[in-house]
């Protein structure tokens, strides 16, 4: 395991979660908001009491990143809900490619051309 600083200048075991979905223990948490000065990660904001916070993952768990202390950061709310769109995006994108390279891409079935509205029929001059 990899050993992190903490405040108290002794070396500790970084924690891993035992699951993708196991909860972040206090004691966690604290080591990450200190590492972080409490400052969001994404914005540089100061977050104060009374703002939403979350604990994010620096690389997503769908992409490919671990549930460990090293892999987590303070993050305000509202920038979280915009990095995780983006990795939402980035897999999709991701899973689209590997597919097509594959041969497990299905074409849309049917006839998806844009219809034209066509010319308006003007009485006679």
């Amino acid at each position: 395991m990899t050993k992190l600083a903490n405040p108290n200048k002794r070396a500790t075991e970084e924690w891993h979660g035992s699951s993708p979905d196991a909860e972040i223990p206090a004691r966690v948490k604290l080591r990450i908001w200190t590492r972080c000065d409490g400052k969001c990660a994404l914005t540089g904001k100061r977050i104060m009491p009374g703002d939403a916070y979350d604990f994010d993952h620096i690389k997503a768990l769908a992409n490919g990143g671990t549930h460990s202390e090293g892999n987590l950061q303070l993050v305000w709310r509202e920038a979280h809900k915009a990095k995780t769109a983006a990795d939402r995006e980035e897999q999709s994108h991701v899973e689209r490619m590997r597919k097509k390279h594959l041969g497990l891409w299905e074409k849309p079935k049917g006839n998806n051309r844009l219809q034209s509205r066509g010319f308006s029929k003007r009485g006679a001059l």
